[in-house]
């Protein structure tokens, strides 16, 4: 092999703080884009995102040379920034913990519908994923 070669694939969970629900129909579409936006900075590809007013999925290729830890840690603080600018008089934070779980490409065809049916899952009973929908530290 000439080169190296790395598919590194995740899913990440975190959630608002205290599970507010913070990601309202007009905030979602800027928290995201912010989201998005620092994750491509960080030269990750991008394959999903979506959640619930209280947390948010993000499905990524991950390039060798970026840790996950920053990942999370530069979106969410990007994004709270983001929020807390435009609306001041609230306190928008994210929960500390976060979760994460790999995947394999195969995986991903189950992986994005997920989380791009996320409100179809939680508000017609769809079938959850308990262990995909757990934020709490001790998972981490």
């Amino acid at each position: 092999m000439r080169r190296s070669k790395a598919e590194v694939y995740l899913h990440l969970v975190w959630a608002t703080h205290n599970r507010q629900p913070w990601l309202t129909p007009e905030r979602t579409p800027l928290i995201y884009h912010c989201i998005v936006g620092v994750a491509k900075r960080l030269r990750c590809t991008v394959l999903a995102i979506g959640g619930m007013p209280d947390h948010v999925h993000l499905a990524v290729r991950l390039p060798t040379d970026t840790r996950i830890s920053d990942l999370v840690q530069q979106t969410k603080s990007a994004s709270s920034k983001l929020t807390n600018d435009l609306h001041p008089q609230e306190f928008f934070r994210w929960q500390e913990g976060y979760a994460v779980f790999s995947t394999d490409r195969k995986g991903l065809s189950s992986v994005i519908p997920y989380i791009e049916n996320q409100e179809h899952h939680h508000a017609l009973g769809g079938k959850l994923r308990p262990s995909l929908e757990e934020t709490d530290e001790e998972v981490i």
